[in-house]
């Protein structure tokens, strides 16, 4: 069965309101309609950019669709700095990441924390973009895969075999992010490869054949045709390369030609 192969841009910290107008309307202008049919493509702007990037994508009747970054598990109460599901709701978030690495890292998000936003989100209609990934030190203890499982198992703690085929997994080596130092397309896989098998073992077969995972580390224009022909991996969560509105458009057009996606 053919998945519907994915480019998910993550933002982070960068684009002001104006910027994050100009950036999406620039991307949305380079969109074809066969990113809807033939792919999904996602952008995860600041939350503070949220609505504005929404309008543009609304306006436009564009088939990119919006993502967050992050969520809280709880709907409403004494959160000071939080966002919920019903929040991304309104605005129109159809995505949203969880569990990335510098959110594990700088700001103390665990695995049982991932576990409550996947719940939450998928309570709440949004299909979570949940990351694992390890860190140099347990790449060279040759614990990667037992680490990676790990973590996917903790994050989907109670979640239906339904509900794990629709989701998607990110996988980004911590070393990879930013740095430029990336893994084999075939080092990649077998990690992607991994988790596909994780999931199978709890959920079966099939929700492990139709749950989409990505690869994010590093992936642009210049090495995406070494990834996509991968096959465990679905696509890619693109970081500095979501903020060029020229290369996202051509990781988009590179998952979209390597699609066998058929509605």
């Amino acid at each position: 069965m053919a998945r519907k192969p994915i480019m998910a841009g993550n933002w982070k910290m960068n684009e002001n309101t104006t910027e994050a107008v100009r950036l999406s309307q620039r991307i949305s202008d380079l969109s074809e309609k066969s990113w809807g049919k033939k792919a999904e493509v996602i952008l995860c702007p600041p939350s503070i950019d949220l609505k504005s990037v929404s309008n543009v994508l609304f306006f436009d009747k564009s088939p990119i669709k919006l993502g967050a970054q992050n969520v809280h598990w709880e709907e409403s109460g004494a959160y000071t700095g939080e966002i919920s599901v019903p929040m991304l709701s309104e605005v129109g978030c159809a995505y949203c990441i969880v569990g990335h690495s510098e959110r594990r890292q700088m700001f103390g998000e665990t695995d049982e924390t991932v576990n409550l936003k996947v719940k939450a989100l998928l309570a709440g209609g949004i299909m979570p973009i949940m990351c694992c990934g390890e860190t140099l030190e347990t790449r060279e203890a040759g614990q990667t895969c037992d680490f990676v499982r790990a973590q996917v198992v903790a994050g989907l703690v109670g979640v239906s075999s339904e509900d794990v085929a629709r989701m998607v997994i990110a996988y980004e080596p911590i070393w990879a992010i930013g740095t430029g130092h990336v893994p084999t397309p075939e080092a990649a896989d077998e990690v992607c490869a991994c988790i596909r098998d994780q999931v199978a073992e709890l959920f079966g077969a099939q929700a492990a054949e139709q749950v989409r995972i990505l690869y994010g580390g590093s992936m642009k224009p210049a090495n995406v045709e070494l990834f996509l022909p991968m096959p465990n991996i679905d696509g890619g969560l693109i970081g500095g390369a979501s903020l060029k509105p020229d290369s996202f458009a051509e990781l988009a057009a590179a998952a979209v030609a390597h699609s066998e996606y058929e509605n």
